[in-house]
């Protein structure tokens, strides 16, 4: 159950890979939390910590879910045609919930012609928040670190039409770790977007290098071109729009617009950002 006495903190996707991490963090700095889940039968029994069913596209469950709460991490929906109408209803309803802050997690570079396409939602999502009136907080991630094992095939091979580009993945601990910095405060953070990175920027022979390192495994990356990448994904079975966002994860790279690396991630936390090689070596792999 909730704690008496202390403002609640709404949190999405708690029963998610990083909507948890945050929700685990906040409980064990005592915080009164809300955890707005699809299932709340798979939501942790965390100190402080209540669970509601609610759905993004579901105004009036999300306007229930939220009501009381003034400060909501909204966790960004799956990836689906419709998740910046969900995205929409879900705001409009933290509206009329009288949430007063949204912290949001968007995407590093989010722009309306950014090369990774579903940025480009991301970058509606915030402007909707700006219309909508809410204090907000932006936290934009560059691609995750503990998903770059995600990469490699079978054969122990990143393929993908990348180039030379780098990416500055970062670890999804430390985004919790600032994500939970700013819903303990947000009235500091109000009105901020920070763009979240690892420590530096790697080529993806870079990565395989150290995935080999690390993983004790050879593990190799062969470009492709965009003809390529799409044929090779083909047989998947994956709609266009998939297609699209799976690709365009290499071109972005290509492109450049995911190398920045910035010193957010400290600033927020008050400990560097965590390396891949740091990362596996914790066990921070999905592969």
């Amino acid at each position: 159950m909730s704690q008496p006495g202390k403002a609640l903190i709404g949190v999405t996707g708690a029963t998610g890979r990083l909507g948890g991490r945050v929700a685990r963090r906040l409980a064990a700095a005592g915080a009164a939390q809300r955890l707005v889940v699809r299932d709340p039968a798979r939501a942790a029994d965390l100190a402080g910590a209540s669970a509601v069913r609610a759905e993004f596209s579901d105004r009036n469950a999300v306007r229930a879910a939220l009501d009381g709460v003034p400060t909501v991490l909204m966790v960004s929906a799956s990836e689906t045609p419709d998740r910046l109408a969900r995205h929409t209803a879900f705001v409009d309803a933290a509206v009329d919930a009288g949430v007063a802050h949204l912290v949001y997690i968007s995407f590093y570079g989010a722009a309306p012609d950014c090369t990774f396409t579903l940025g480009r939602d991301h970058y509606a999502t915030e402007q909707h928040i700006r219309a909508s009136g809410l204090s907000f907080t932006f936290l934009r991630d560059n691609l995750y670190a503990d998903f770059l094992t995600a990469l490699v095939g079978a054969d122990g091979v990143i393929r993908g039409p990348a180039g030379a580009g780098r990416v500055a993945a970062v670890a999804q601990d430390d985004i919790a770790d600032a994500a939970t910095t700013v819903l303990l405060d947000p009235a500091a953070h109000a009105g901020a977007t920070y763009a979240l990175t690892g420590p530096q920027a790697l080529s993806l022979e870079e990565v395989a290098a150290v995935l080999t390192a690390e993983l004790h495994r050879p593990v190799t990356y062969q470009p492709e071109t965009v003809e390529q990448a799409y044929a090779s994904r083909a047989g998947f079975g994956a709609p266009r729009w998939q297609l699209d966002a799976w690709v365009s994860t290499y071109t972005a790279i290509a492109a450049g617009e995911v190398a920045g690396v910035t010193a957010d991630v400290a600033r927020l936390t008050g400990h560097p950002a965590t390396a891949l090689a740091d990362l596996l070596r914790r066990g921070g792999s999905a592969y």
